[in-house]
């Protein structure tokens, strides 16, 4: 069932997805810039267990992002710099390469709660510094995905790779 667009969203009220992968990512969250009918604007809500973080750590070569704490204590990895975070703090992840990188790390004891606000590009290239990924991505004027790659550079073929008379 699709959600109706709506003027006003409360976090309490999200229909949140939960998920896990192996020892160090856990979330409750819930993308909803597209329930308030924003197009070019991502916005999120997550709630991130002791111990554990959201995502792992990456830039981004063409999106920014902004994390507004609500609830809870961590550490904000970025680039080579760890910084502690708590309620009213607002973290700034602008575009950029491997120096930009970051996630956030719930350091406390309760859940970590935030908002996440994004630009939505049509086209992304993301780093992955901790594992030497990257992931290229493009979506259409609608914002459905058109094209999504996750690899590493060891992994490229030379440019003319299997295309005919070449």
């Amino acid at each position: 069932m699709t959600e109706t667009r709506k003027p006003v969203v409360n976090p309490k009220t999200l229909d949140l997805d939960h998920w896990t992968r192996g020892e160090r990512f856990e979330s409750r969250d819930a993308s909803f810039g597209a329930l308030l009918g924003l197009r070019d604007l991502g916005i999120g809500y997550g709630e991130v267990p002791p111990g554990k973080s959201g995502c792992p750590f990456h830039n981004h070569h063409v999106e920014e992002e902004l994390f507004i704490i609500l609830e809870g204590e961590g550490t904000y990895r970025f680039g080579s710099e760890r910084h502690s975070v708590g309620p009213g703090d607002i973290l700034g992840a602008p575009a950029g390469g491997p120096e930009t990188a970051h996630h956030l790390i719930n350091t406390g004891t309760a859940p970590l709660k935030y908002l996440s606000i994004s630009t939505m590009a049509a086209t992304e290239i993301c780093e992955y510094p901790d594992s030497g990924k990257f992931l290229a991505k493009t979506r259409g004027p609608d914002g459905e995905r058109r094209f999504r790659f996750i690899g590493r550079a060891e992994s490229s073929v030379d440019y003319w790779d299997g295309e005919p008379g070449a």
